[in-house]
């Protein structure tokens, strides 16, 4: 299915519903009224933002309806919906009830796509997505093609389709939420890059949100990209229904078999995208040309390349690529060295899978976690780096469940237990952490929980974190 499926859709007098406003909503109705639909939007809330969004779209002739995002419009033929609104809720139960069908922004972007639209390398996982899609962009961008890193990244899948700009390729970066939307999406080349627990309130059990993840495999026709170390991405590809020719291609750490990219003596190499792959490897970048070369961030690149690969770029690009590459803030970022101790930031690690990887890159470490649990367990986390860890600091309403597991798996290792969640909390935090720290040692941000009980999101925490280790350095100085 793609473009030639569009032509056969009549938006005149089309009565869709367009469920959320927001990154995605706005534009979906936008992009639907120009193309003669008549387009109700429900929203669940009612609040300034909310309000000025609906002005600016009710001054185009479209109806919204503000506070009540659970009833649906009479004659609604279509809903399309903001990615993150529950299967389960009741809009979505009528529109099943009523055999209307429901498009996320992505199906729809997928569906409006013109005659020669680029082509979709697209990336899902649990952890590393955005960072890939924006690794992928740079190694496709070192080729000369023009492309742009969009999705569940910020940029409006229906803006990056629908603008003027002019694109050879899109990374694309895909969630859960998001696939479970996208019935017809079919890219050129996908990559699973990891599985864990994560959103399961949301897709109600593993095996939904696993399946969720899959989708993105379907119709690929080029190459299936999934993590070696990770064997149930390896499950989604067998399950996947590709076109034929379709190659599933594996990325490793270790040494990669033939159809594998891995590493080599420090070598990102390939056997995969080469004449003989059975006896050759193409040598592709230095583990040094990753930034930062942690573990889990050349996972990203391999998948990255694989992809690029995949899509025909030259082995120098991706070197080109990865060198260009700057990962966003508050991914395993370095902050400052104060007292011969390293402060590392990497806020976003709001579950335990991506605390795992970001504890996996140092050695030893002082920890700072804790938050918003989401229903997660800490004892394989523990177990895993109880001998990494010079000592623990915890904060936030689920320290209790972190402190349980450090006491059954790390009993020796010290802990300081903050009983406070005001943001204030960072900078005692941290100035526990340097009290714990020594010459050599790395403090390390990795909280293995969402952010919300102390902070706007992530980003926040992070900055918060940031500005207590800049004190501490001025304080040291």
């Amino acid at each position: 299915m793609g473009s030639k499926e569009v032509s056969d859709v009549d938006w005149q007098g089309k009565r869709v519903t367009v469920a959320g406003l927001g990154v995605s909503g706005v534009p979906a109705a936008r992009a639907l009224h120009e193309r003669g639909a008549l387009v109700t939007v429900v929203n669940d809330g009612d609040d300034e933002r909310s309000r000025a969004q609906a002005a600016e779209l009710e001054a185009l002739g479209i109806t919204v309806r503000l506070g009540d995002g659970d009833t649906l419009p009479e004659s609604t033929e279509l809903v399309v919906t903001a990615p993150g609104w529950k299967p389960d809720k009741p809009l979505f139960l009528a529109a099943a009830g009523a055999g209307v069908p429901v498009w996320g922004d992505v199906e729809l972007a997928w569906r409006l796509r013109g005659p020669g639209a680029a082509p979709w390398l697209a990336v899902t996982g649990t952890n590393g997505k955005t960072t890939t899609v924006r690794m992928l962009a740079s190694i496709l961008q070192a080729a000369g093609l023009r492309t742009a890193a969009v999705g569940n990244i910020g940029v409006s899948l229906l803006d990056a389709v629908l603008g003027d700009e002019e694109y050879d390729v899109l990374a694309v970066e895909l969630s859960s939420y998001q696939l479970h939307w996208a019935p017809s999406l079919r890219a050129h080349s996908a990559a699973v890059l990891n599985l864990a627990p994560d959103h399961l309130d949301w897709h109600g059990s593993m095996e939904a949100y696993a399946a969720d993840k899959g989708r993105v495999y379907e119709g690929n026709t080029v190459a299936c990209v999934y993590n070696v170390q990770d064997a149930a991405t390896e499950d989604l590809v067998r399950e996947a229904d590709v076109e034929e020719g379709c190659r599933a291609i594996g990325f490793t750490l270790g040494t990669p078999g033939p159809s594998q990219l891995g590493v080599v003596d420090g070598i990102l190499v390939d056997r995969a995208f080469v004449a003989n792959r059975q006896k050759q490897a193409q040598e592709l970048a230095e583990v040094g040309d990753v930034n930062p070369p942690a573990p889990h961030n050349i996972a990203n690149a391999l998948a990255a390349a694989a992809l690029a690969r995949a899509f025909g770029v030259e082995p120098a690009a991706v070197r080109d690529g990865l060198r260009a590459f700057r990962p966003d803030a508050h991914r395993i970022e370095h902050v400052a060295d104060v007292g011969g101790v390293a402060y590392v930031d990497d806020s976003k690690a709001t579950n335990t899978h991506a605390a795992e990887a970001s504890l996996a890159a140092y050695e030893p470490i002082v920890w700072i976690a804790g938050g918003l649990a989401k229903g997660a367990a800490f004892d394989d986390l523990v177990t895993g780096a109880a001998k990494r860890l010079r000592g623990v600091v915890l904060m936030g309403a689920d320290r209790a469940l972190i402190r349980e597991a450090l006491a059954r798996h790390a009993p020796e290792v010290p802990v300081v237990d903050l009983d406070r969640t005001d943001t204030g909390a960072m900078s005692a935090a941290v100035r526990e952490a340097a009290r714990l720290a020594v010459p050599g040692d790395t403090v390390l941000l990795a909280p293995a929980c969402a952010s919300m009980d102390m902070f706007v999101n992530y980003n926040k925490r992070g900055e918060a974190f940031a500005d207590a280790v800049r004190q501490l350095a001025d304080e040291s100085a």
